[in-house]
């Protein structure tokens, strides 16, 4: 309560719902995405949820590319302005490539580390030297199942999300000196835009809820009870570790 949250790829999938139970828990939240009319949407049905006084708006869109230092820079900033300060940043912006290995290209690689890790540092970086001028501050990054175990045709992907654990735990040695945590959250398969089509409905997906012993897919809402502790007073002591929802899954050859 009384704290404001930046979420990039907050419009949509793990981000939305991240920023939802920030909201429900009293935190005001700006919705960062490429795609304004998606933000614009999903605020307007978040500052629902807020309380209905009518008073200033608590979820707000804006629009962020993470792949462009200004515009990370531009959204920190709009942050502040709009809400006063800030306190939490949650790094969820992603995208997907789905290729065998040999078809993969250096462009493919260096997109999906753009987009994942050196945006991730970007953002985090802009709102480092708030949270350092603050002496507080809790950074969030979205990891992946695909952190930890081998998945066909998704090596990209694979590769960016490890990398997200390795900035993980960088930032959060080299940065609680000054009051920041920087942790991590590595869902599960949950069904979202970039990776729907490849796990609902199809023999991946199959093999996927076999090897899960709760026998199906998470929901984001169930990723998000993370960003909330991990956000909150109650992990003021916890830096540096990635928080694995999977609903223990094992698997080595999807």
């Amino acid at each position: 309560t009384g704290h404001a949250a930046l979420v990039t790829g907050g419009g949509s999938g793990i981000g939305k719902a991240c920023a939802t139970a920030l909201l429900q828990h009293g935190a005001k939240v700006v919705l960062g995405g490429r795609t304004l009319s998606k933000g614009e949407e999903a605020a307007q049905e978040l500052d629902a949820l807020g309380d209905d006084s009518g008073e200033d708006p608590v979820a707000v869109p804006v629009q962020l590319d993470v792949a462009s230092d200004d515009s990370a820079e531009a959204a920190v900033k709009f942050a502040m302005d709009t809400f006063g300060g800030l306190n939490i940043v949650i790094n969820s912006a992603g995208i997907m490539c789905k290729k065998p290995p040999f078809d993969l290209t250096g462009e493919d690689m260096n997109s999906l580390y753009n987009i994942h890790i050196t945006g991730a540092l970007r953002v985090s970086q802009a709102a480092g030297h708030i949270f350092r001028e603050q002496h507080q501050g809790s950074i969030i990054n979205i990891a992946s199942i695909s952190s930890y175990m081998s998945l066909t045709e998704v090596t990209a992907y694979a590769c960016a999300k490890s990398g997200m654990m390795g900035l993980t735990h960088s930032l959060a040695n080299e940065w609680a000196k000054y009051g920041i945590r920087t942790n991590g959250i590595a869902p599960g398969f949950i069904p979202t835009d970039i990776n729907r089509k490849m796990i609902e409905g199809t023999d991946r997906g199959r093999r996927i809820l076999e090897h899960t012993p709760m026998a199906r897919f998470g929901e984001g809402s169930e990723i998000a009870g993370a960003a909330v502790y991990l956000a909150s007073p109650a992990a003021s002591f916890v830096n540096g570790i990635t928080i694995r929802i999977n609903g223990c899954a094992r698997i080595d050859d999807v």
